[in-house]
């Protein structure tokens, strides 16, 4: 298992979103991907596409205006 980071720290949609999916698609069964950005609606939107993907989102956090989403392929 791999984790594969994707910081879209300061971008701002659609980038976050198009980010992950290009990691995911990278990503081999089992491996975690992990997103941290700023822009307030990729951590809505990114968590909606995972699971409309089937995939499971683990966890989203955030501190100080940054969040962090992992999800598991």
């Amino acid at each position: 298992m791999a984790i594969i980071r994707v910081d879209c720290t300061s971008e701002t949609c659609p980038v976050p979103l198009i980010e992950t999916r290009k990691a995911i698609r990278r990503a081999q069964q089992g491996d975690i991907v992990e997103v941290t950005g700023t822009h307030p609606a990729s951590k809505k939107e990114i968590p909606m596409a995972a699971k409309a993907l089937g995939l499971e989102v683990l966890s989203i956090e955030e501190q100080d205006g940054v969040w962090r989403i992992r999800i598991r392929k």
